[in-house]
Order: structure tokens, then sequence, then C-alpha cells
């Protein structure tokens, strides 16, 4: 069982990983990337056999079919996790980027630079492609990848974990650029949220459960992965066609993410038209909501105020009615857990006032919400999607697993 003094040590090598992994050019970079994805394919048969011994746990301690199905790989799945890691070998890398560059009248020259963040620590659940894809974006953005993963997952962690470190090996890139954190019990969990020494930035994957565990836990920085409590609301100038499309794909398209729809407000004056249409496209959706929504559709049951507020991450769905544009934007703003949000409107001034007044990581004009994802729109990848403002915010890439230092150049400049 893990102790402090070895997550002390395994935070030390990964501190000591990212140092070089920061000197790496991108052609190493990519290498790695490749020879990973190769390699990945190449032991799949070992990495899905761990993979059902975490799969048969699962099954014989009664877990729902949702989570094992989250939890099971299998070579369709593992050559996905390869092509992720070859996808994020073809972004362009940010690392040494200049984004500002200037010269100041005393001759002295500025240069804003990006570079890596350093050890990026990674806290998830089930999923152990995570352990791949976390690492992929780690590996290209120059940090080292420090990642615990959970108890469900941790056979299939460990085999993707060892190839992937193999595979840095043959690279000529130091092993500890991923470093996996093989005990999860709770006690090593609030222990590696504390090692500030080591750890440059954390970024949480998983439920409720996980994100307060942070906020109770962590002394080193962090970006929350949120919950998506994200509302769709149909104007009163909607294309009532187009509203009903996008908030069938939004609730419907896949439930289970974060940026599926979770709450529809709806202007009173197309409510009447708009709900019992959206109801029997709806078939199979539980719908809860206020008063005015129930009287003009029989089939809405009584929502609480806890629905409102609620990430169902199922097929469920709010639904309030609203007088005005005013009103839509105070019920989006009261319950909106500031991640994505989308407005159905012809009209362009509710459409800005909306995009402008809503606070929230990502606002959408016409669209499902379901497009709020760092693939969609254009990352290539992402390590999370963050619904707090700082560092980042939104879809999490490349660009965002690195920061700046500003970079002077002088000619025997002295301060007078």
């Amino acid at each position: 069982m893990a102790t402090p003094s070895v997550l002390q040590e395994q935070g030390a090598q990964a501190k000591a990983a990212s140092r070089l992994l920061a000197l790496a050019s991108t052609a190493d970079k990519d290498a790695a990337l490749s020879g990973a994805a190769d390699l990945l394919v190449d032991r799949s048969e070992e990495i899905l056999a761990a993979n059902a011994e975490d799969v048969s746990r699962a099954e014989a301690s009664g877990t729902t079919a949702t989570v094992v199905d989250r939890l099971r790989l299998d070579a369709g799945r593992v050559a996905a996790m390869a092509a992720g890691l070859r996808q994020v070998a073809a972004l362009r890398d940010p690392v040494g980027e200049v984004e500002q560059g200037w010269v100041r009248p005393n001759g002295l020259r500025i240069a804003k630079v990006r570079v890596p963040l350093g050890v990026v620590a990674i806290v998830y659940e089930n999923r152990p492609n995570v352990t791949s894809d976390a690492f992929g974006l780690c590996l290209k953005s120059g940090n080292a990848a420090f990642l615990r993963g959970s108890s469900a997952a941790i056979s299939s962690n460990r085999a993707i974990a060892s190839v992937l470190r193999e595979a840095l090996t043959k690279a000529g890139l130091p092993a500890d650029a991923l470093v996996l954190v093989d005990d999860p019990s709770r006690e090593v969990a609030v222990e590696f949220m504390r090692l500030r020494e080591y750890i440059d930035v954390l970024v949480p994957r998983g439920g409720p459960s996980l994100i307060h565990a942070i906020l109770e836990h962590a002394t080193v920085p962090y970006v929350l992965d949120g919950d998506g409590n994200c509302h769709v609301y149909v104007d009163a100038a909607a294309d009532l066609s187009m509203a009903q499309a996008i908030v069938v794909n939004a609730k419907t398209q896949r439930p289970s993410v974060c940026n599926a729809a979770e709450s529809l407000v709806v202007h009173e004056a197309v409510a009447g038209v708009f709900l019992p249409s959206l109801a029997r496209a709806l078939e199979g959706v539980e719908l809860v909501g206020d008063e005015a929504a129930r009287a003009i559709e029989p089939s809405v049951a009584v929502a609480t105020g806890e629905d409102y507020g609620r990430e169902f991450l199922d097929l469920k769905l709010s639904v309030a009615v609203v007088a005005d544009l005013d009103a839509a934007i105070a019920h989006v703003n009261r319950y909106s857990s500031g991640h994505s949000e989308a407005i159905v409107t012809t009209d362009l001034a509710a459409a800005t006032r909306f995009t402008t007044e809503v606070d929230a990581a990502a606002v959408l004009v016409n669209a499902s919400t379901r497009f709020v994802d760092g693939e969609r729109f254009g990352f290539g990848a992402e390590i999370g999607i963050s619904t707090q403002k700082l560092h980042a915010r939104g879809p999490m890439g490349l660009r965002e697993l690195t920061t700046t230092k500003y970079v002077v150049h002088g000619d025997g400049h002295i301060v007078t």
C-alpha cells in the first residue's frame, strides 16, 4: 500500500521528468506518441485481459450496466485510444509559441512565450481510456502526467500505463513522464491532492463526490471539470422546427455526458404550440416542470426546486415557462453550473443579450449544447471542460495545458 512518502517520491519523479519534457522537441514528443499508439495496438490482448478483471469485479459487486460500460474496453476502444494519440501527435505544439512581442522605447525587447505547466495531476473515475488520453495531451504540451484512477479500473490502468511508459523509454524520453498512483485508497487520494511541492495543477474527472473531495481537501491549484446543468432557451422569435431538433439532439443524442441539455426554458408566447409537439418528439424522456408548463402539457410532472439545478445525466429534462427574455436570462443564471447554455431565436438583439448576459463557459445561438467539446471546437482533443474562470474556461486543449513566461532581452540595461 502506498504511503505519503511513496507519493512524495512519485511526485519528485514526475517533477524531474517534467523538466526534461519541457526541453523535448516536437519531433521527439510526436515520435513517442506514435510509438505509444502502435504499442497499445500490439499489446491490446494484454490490456483487454487486465480490463476483463476489472469488469468481472464490477459485475460481481452489482455495479450498474451504465458504469460497467464506461469501464469496459474492447478491441475497437483500444484502437480508438491509439487513434487519439496519433491525432494529438498531428496537432500543433503550443510550447514555444510567442504570443506577443514588443520593444520598449529604451530598446528593451519583451516577448510573452508559451511554456508547459509542469506536472499535471489528474484524478479520474472508471474510464480507463482517460489514462491514455491524459498522457497524450500532457506529453504533447510538455507536461508530466501524474495520474490517480479509481479502484474499479486499477488493473486496466496499470496495464495501459505500463505500455505507455515502455513507449516513452523506447522514444528516449523519461518513463516518469507518466506516473500512475496505483493505490486507490481515500487516504492516498487526499494526500495526492496536497502535494504542493510537486503538482502544478490538478484536474478532476468525475462526479459530484469527487468534486466535493477536491474542494474540501485539495491544497494544490486545480481546474474543476464540473457539472453540466446545460439549458436551452426557446425564445419568442425562435424557429420552432429548429428549436425542436436542437432540444431533442441536446437531450437525447448522448444523455450521460456533461454537455447534454438538462433544462429547457420556453417563452410563454410559443410555449402553447412548442411544448406539446416537443413532448411527442421526446418520447421516453421524463419531463418535470413548473405550473405553466404542466398546464400546457399534461405529461409534464411536478418539478422540485432541486430539479432545476440538477445534472440528471439521464433521459430527464426540467421545463420552465417564462414571460420574457429577462426572466429567461435570470432563470439560466440562477440554476446554471457555468458549463454551456443555448438560445434558439431569429432575433439578433435577443441573441446578443443572451450571449452577453448569461454567465457560462460557452453560450450558443441556434446550436445544440453537444457541440461544446474540444474536438468539435477544433482543438483536436481535450483534458476536460472547465466550469471555472481561472486559469482556463471551457474545453481544455493543448494551449490550456500551458502557461506563459516573459522573456526579456536587454543590452546592459539597468534601472536608474
